[in-house]
């Protein structure tokens, strides 16, 4: 089995624990959960690694896409292997990043991963870890975010990582069963509260919109936007703390 759910940002007790997701109790290690963006790769401290070990002890798998809120600094220095098809970098044994633009053979489904985003909480711009204007934007309480700390420009995918998910479907015949990525697409990004004033569109969100008009899939599933939202229409799922039974 395989589910899917939001943004867990680190906070995986609250969101997988048996109470709130009875269902992995009853689940093995090759039934899945899949974490749409924004996992919780952090800073690598103990208390990271203290729950990422509670959750490599579930009885479940877990899978995840990159979002805006990662440190790609921890990712990109992570080892690239082979895994159901797709390129992984393993976290644990059991929790996996699925890397951009890869298609996963998973249950005998083929499922398509793009991770990233851009930040929308930072107007006030980004600062260099010695700028010495950090501790006085802090006490005026802007909105900013420091590079390679809390912000990461890797955020957004690279030229290369973009062909590369191109590439990929196009030796699939462009269509896969799902796909799962951070950001929404610009056409859905567009159909949602807070466009334009809070959100905007990007590259990335147009090369998704590239992907939504020329892939053909059964079910889209995205996370970044903290709300559970479907246009059933467009076969497009906003996911944040709702846990779906995806096959």
């Amino acid at each position: 089995m395989v589910f899917v759910t939001g943004d867990t940002h680190g906070d995986w007790k609250s969101r997988l624990n048996k109470y709130v997701f009875p269902e992995g109790v009853e689940l093995t290690k090759d039934d899945y959960v899949i974490i749409c963006g924004d996992f919780g790769i952090w800073d690598d401290s103990p208390r990271e690694n203290g729950n990422l070990d509670w959750l490599e002890n579930r009885k479940f798998t877990t899978l995840f896409v990159a979002g805006n809120h990662s440190n790609y600094d921890i990712l990109d220095n992570l080892p690239v292997e082979e895994w159901h098809g797709g390129k992984v970098n393993f976290i644990r044994p059991s929790v996996i990043h699925l890397m951009r633009g890869q298609v996963f053979d998973i249950d005998d489904r083929s499922i398509f991963t793009f991770g990233g985003a851009s930040c929308h909480d930072i107007p006030d711009g980004v600062l260099e870890p010695d700028d010495e204007r950090i501790e006085s934007w802090y006490k005026m309480r802007k909105m900013f975010r420091i590079n390679h700390l809390s912000w990461w420009e890797r955020e957004l995918p690279s030229e290369e990582e973009m062909q590369e998910g191109l590439d990929n479907l196009a030796a699939h015949g462009n269509k896969v069963d799902y796909i799962i990525t951070h950001s929404p697409c610009s056409s859905i990004l567009e159909q949602m509260d807070g466009y334009p004033d809070f959100y905007q569109k990007d590259y990335l969100t147009d090369y998704l919109d590239q992907i939504k008009n020329t892939t053909e899939f059964e079910a889209w599933m995205f996370g970044h936007m903290h709300v559970n939202v479907s246009f059933e229409e467009e076969k497009c799922h906003c996911i944040f703390d709702e846990i779906g039974k995806l096959m």
